[in-house]
């Protein structure tokens, strides 16, 4: 998509303008990154796919000029801000709770595994949990982001992080194996 290309270089260097051109471009796209970031929330969910759009759309241009590298940076950086606004959605709904219980965590294969029918203190328990491990393994870390979340591929994934298939694989694998002993060995502390 030239056109998306085009508005992105523009957006970099601080065309106003081109942030209006460019939501009715990349909203289906946007959309489709947010129904799979809702995909594991639990159908009660008060916030909906496109009002999440809408909220890291805004986010997203409301702080300053942007620096995108590429297509899929711009969407790595938008499922990052959906993946906030879950984050603190959920915060706000335990607060309203005033407190919270046991999280049941299933360790799977995959990290979906331990996503069905996220509760509030799931989210939080999985955001902790990639925040630990970016702190010891930041580029890993950004791989979940973007391919986890983020939705890209392992060949976006890893033209964004600039490192080749084959090390994504690794990284993944590993982080995949990480993340799951982190929340497993969190949920046995709370029994």
């Amino acid at each position: 998509m030239p056109d998306v290309t085009r508005l992105l270089g523009a957006i970099t260097r601080g065309n106003r303008e081109a942030v209006g051109e460019l939501l009715p471009l990349v909203y289906r796209e946007l959309r489709q990154l947010a129904q799979k970031q809702m995909g594991g929330e639990r159908d009660d969910h008060t916030l909906q796919a496109t009002a999440l759009v809408h909220e890291a759309y805004l986010r997203l241009i409301g702080n300053g000029p942007l620096q995108l590298e590429s297509r899929g940076h711009f969407f790595a950086i938008a499922s990052e801000a959906m993946r906030r606004i879950l984050v603190e959605h959920a915060r706000r709904k335990l607060a309203l709770r005033n407190g919270g219980g046991v999280v049941h965590i299933e360790a799977g294969d995959n990290i979906p595994d331990f996503y069905p029918d996220r509760e509030p203190l799931e989210t939080l328990a999985i955001n902790e949990a990639l925040n630990e491990f970016a702190a010891e393994y930041p580029i890993k870390a950004e791989l979940v982001k973007l391919h986890y979340f983020g939705g890209l591929d392992f060949d976006e994934a890893a033209a964004v992080l600039r490192i080749s298939r084959s090390t994504g694989s690794r990284h993944w694998r590993f982080a995949r194996a990480w993340l799951l002993d982190y929340l497993s060995r969190d949920q046995r502390q709370k029994r």
